[in-house]
């Protein structure tokens, strides 16, 4: 198992800060989940940083399929991975019409 240190592990705020410049989100919740994944594939060790849910409602996402919801959140969170992101749940909802 390859452990990233907690200090280079990015956070929710991190991915909180990156989504809301990206998307422009009208909503959003990103949670670490990582103490929930203790001793799973991708896990760090430390119980932060490697798993994460993002709920997130975008204008950008109107007429996006789902698949393309989930690209333009991954295509947005893609250097963190480097970081130690390993495992994102994402709920990418389309806005109220």
């Amino acid at each position: 198992m390859t452990t990233t240190p907690r200090s280079t592990a990015p956070t929710a705020q991190q991915l909180e800060q990156r989504l809301r410049e990206t998307l422009h989100p009208i909503a959003l919740e990103v949670i670490d989940e990582s103490c929930q994944h203790h001793g799973h594939a991708g896990a760090n060790g430390s119980g932060f940083g490697s798993h994460f849910r993002v709920r997130i409602t975008s204008h950008l996402f109107t007429d996006k399929s789902a698949v393309m919801r989930h690209r333009l959140v991954y295509d947005a969170l893609q250097d963190f991975m480097v970081q130690g992101l390993h495992a994102l749940a994402i709920e990418a909802q389309l806005p109220p019409v």
